[in-house]
């Protein structure tokens, strides 16, 4: 599919709209599980009523998967005693390249994916009292096998998006981001493109994997125990080559703050 910019918002081809299904019914994810194939069980289901998303999932649809299942099924889950701030302080520090700043408990760090993030993204949410889970060591890697089993075994082109929860800098509350992406533009250029008064824009490229994300979890929650979504209705033109490490990592070189 293309790969160029995607012009003007208003002009024919960008989403007029967005529909977001939740994949209900997947069931607890441990790890060695097929999570590509639990996760297609689900949404072909053979296009029947079965399937969470209306007519099961189609070419063009994105499939936005937690990256706490994703650890789960790729074995990332450690034991730790919750109440040793020592052994966490130690994990943390072991899955981060940089302490960034320290507050109490909190601790901001660079992961080896470039990650700037609370507590090395380590996570005792949503997992067995006693266990940690931890990134994925390459959650690209993680959504192009995804696509990958949903293209080669069962011929539907999709794009695929892996989540988890940031916080964000100057800002109050958390969102979902993209951590890892295949098949879906990490970031659309409109640099060139004209604004709906006809200006140019000089500067404006967007995240549409983070937005995707962030409108995928709005399904999901927090606390609903929904691990995935599919978002319907994206814009043809994102579907294309792509990795969160090249595109949405900014490199060092142009960080303001480091």
């Amino acid at each position: 599919m293309p790969s160029g910019d995607t012009g003007n918002p208003s002009a024919p081809g960008w989403p007029v709209a967005l529909t977001v299904f939740p994949v209900t019914g997947l069931g607890e994810v441990r790890p060695g599980d097929d999570l590509a194939g639990m996760l297609a069980d689900r949404l072909f289901a053979s296009h029947t009523e079965a399937s969470p998303v209306p007519g099961g999932i189609t070419d063009g649809d994105v499939l936005v998967v937690t990256q706490k299942v994703v650890s789960k099924a790729e074995g990332r889950l450690v034991a730790i005693d919750p109440n040793d701030a020592d052994a966490k302080q130690a994990l943390i520090e072991g899955e981060s390249v940089r302490i960034i700043r320290r507050r109490g408990d909190l601790v901001i760090t660079e992961t080896r994916h470039g990650f700037v993030c609370a507590n090395a993204g380590v996570d005792l949410s949503n997992v067995d009292v006693g266990t940690a889970a931890l990134l994925p060591v390459d959650p690209d890697r993680s959504a192009r096998r995804i696509r990958e089993v949903f293209e080669h075994q069962h011929q539907v082109s999709v794009g695929v998006i892996i989540s988890d929860t940031f916080g964000r800098t100057w800002r109050q509350g958390v969102t979902d981001v993209a951590i890892g992406i295949a098949g879906i533009a990490g970031v659309v250029d409109l640099r060139g493109t004209a604004d709906a008064t006809g200006r140019v824009l000089e500067a404006t490229e967007v995240c549409i994997a983070d937005e995707l994300a962030g409108a995928a979890e709005l399904v999901m929650g927090k606390t609903r125990g929904i691990p995935a979504a599919v978002v319907r209705g994206v814009d043809p033109q994102w579907f294309r080559g792509s990795s969160v490490a090249a595109e949405i990592i900014r490199p060092p070189g142009e960080d303001l703050f480091r």
